[in-house]
């Protein structure tokens, strides 16, 4: 029968090297938070907050259709007939 113990010294090598790891993940954080996240806050965050930054535009950020893309000219919008191409009133 083998004991559990005898895997000991696998065991020990496992678990040091989580701990490794973590210490390394937890200080990792630390200087995020106190290099990137505060300052963030400091200036972004303030500016925004006091009213600094220009409004928030949501058709900035929403996907645009190709036609409203610029730079782009479609060719070919209106498909006729029968193919592997998706038409808008429901039927193939």
């Amino acid at each position: 029968m083998v004991l559990l113990s005898s895997f000991f010294p696998f065991y020990q090598f496992l678990w040091t090297v989580y701990f490794v790891i973590m210490f390394l993940v937890g200080f990792w954080c630390i200087f995020m938070f106190f290099g990137y996240v505060i300052p963030i806050w400091l200036t972004a965050g303030l500016a925004e907050y006091f009213g600094k930054t220009k409004e928030f535009d949501p058709e900035e950020v929403r996907r645009k259709l190709v036609t409203e893309q610029e730079g782009v000219e479609l060719l070919y919008s209106n498909p006729k007939g029968r193919g592997p191409f998706l038409h808008t009133d429901g039927h193939h």
